[in-house]
């Protein structure tokens, strides 16, 4: 959560920029809910923990194990998928707005 806020607060140059940022942060929040957990309450608890116990692998408990920390979960992904993840998401943001022409809902019909 901790490398979320960080890529968030690095892209909150443009409003769309920051939009996305905002979309990163939304998956431990959906992790949390689909879990059947109260996702602010959950969430805010996670990043407290990470900030005062300094520990980026600090996540979402989906299982209820009563352990955060992913690492010790066994819930492994390497820093290149994550990299490469983040980076295909972003293309497809960029191609998204690059679009030069945005119709309405019901325009051009007839």
């Amino acid at each position: 959560l901790l490398y979320l806020r960080r890529v968030r607060e690095a892209v909150v140059s443009t409003q769309s920029t920051g939009a996305f940022g905002a979309a990163l942060e939304s998956v431990p929040m959906a992790l949390a809910e689909n879990s059947g957990l109260s996702p602010f309450a959950t969430l805010a608890e996670v990043k407290s923990r990470q900030i005062k116990e300094g520990n980026p692998r600090l996540g979402i408990d989906c299982l209820d194990k009563g352990e955060c920390d992913m690492k010790v979960q066994h819930v492994i992904e390497t820093l290149i998928g994550k990299k490469q993840q983040i980076m295909l998401a972003t293309q497809l943001v960029r191609m998204i707005l690059k679009i030069d022409d945005v119709r309405s809902p019901g325009e051009g019909e007839e």
